[in-house]
């Protein structure tokens, strides 16, 4: 166990001398080694939760993740605080993945970020288990149940670390809260003696408006016109995502499209334009979105 208590370190390296609700209960649960679901809003402070206490635990933090984009930025932030953090996703070269691991196996790193993909390799999950870990975190676990937002078979295998780790506490986050999902979460990692914990999902901040119109892609345009900042339009299928894109285009609204049968390079590019501001908008289906953090969004 790290010396410094978890007030320490949220005072050391992310500046503040308090934690929000819940998660200072969250962080003992973990440290106290016992499996620990969390459901908090977007914006709650999740990544605290598996942060905190896997500074303060001996071992490395495995974190299990969906968004390459997501990992990197987490990486990265953690990188500019000095703590030592890398990611292994889905598209790295073989060595590359090598080299991260003998770095994490000499302790050159605390947080190991994976996509959910790697654990189905048989080969990779023999390497994992010469690392010592101290804890492993879930993100975005409601992708384990099929009624998640965006189901990713990947996330059934992620039990099989298990059997590798049968000692290390799970920590499973989630923004998405129904009694369906805690159940499947809880089955496919085999929580057995696991604590909820859930914190209130309103949001002040938010403006919930249903809004009838004789014509939707005018008022849209109208909307954008209106409100500045950048936005998502969500819609049903697939190919209302380009043609919605190109009409926002057409009208001066740079605008960009994204669903789940673009090529892995596709998606990543069509986020990173938007995360970077390079476009407005962004019109998808519901893949897009998990994990996104982005102030700018009205």
């Amino acid at each position: 166990m790290s010396p410094h208590s978890a007030t320490d370190l949220l005072s050391k390296y992310w500046g503040h001398t308090h934690f929000r609700p819940l998660q200072a209960d969250i962080i003992a649960n973990v440290t106290d080694g016992i499996d620990t679901i969390a459901l908090l809003p977007t914006g709650g402070g999740k990544s605290i939760c598996f942060q905190v206490p896997g500074l303060m635990m001996d071992g490395i933090c495995l974190v299990i993740s969906p968004l390459i984009a997501l990992m990197n930025d987490q990486v990265a932030q953690l990188t500019a605080k000095g703590i030592k953090a890398a990611a292994i996703t889905s598209g790295m070269h073989f060595r590359e993945c090598e080299n991260i691991l003998a770095n994490a196996a000499e302790g050159g790193i605390k947080f190991l970020y994976l996509s959910p993909e790697r654990i189905d390799s048989d080969k990779f999950k023999n390497k994992l288990s010469y690392l010592k870990v101290g804890l492993i975190a879930i993100d975005e676990a409601h992708c384990i149940s099929q009624w998640g937002f965006d189901f990713r078979p990947s996330y059934l295998n992620i039990y099989a670390l298990r059997t590798i780790f049968p000692k290390i506490p799970f920590i499973a986050l989630t923004a998405t809260a129904t009694e369906q999902v805690i159940s499947d979460i809880s089955t496919h990692l085999q929580l057995e003696n696991f604590k909820l914990f859930r914190k209130s999902f309103e949001r002040k901040n938010i403006t919930y408006a249903v809004i009838e119109t004789e014509n939707k892609l005018e008022r849209l345009v109208k909307v954008f016109d209106k409100i500045k900042g950048s936005g998502i339009v969500y819609v049903r299928n697939r190919k209302l995502t380009w043609s919605i894109a190109q009409l926002l285009n057409r009208n001066q609204i740079p605008a960009i499209h994204y669903h789940a049968g673009l090529t892995h390079d596709e998606r990543n590019n069509s986020q990173k334009l938007w995360m970077d501001g390079k476009v407005r908008v962004v019109v998808a289906t519901n893949a897009f979105g998990m994990g996104i953090d982005k102030s700018n969004v009205r």
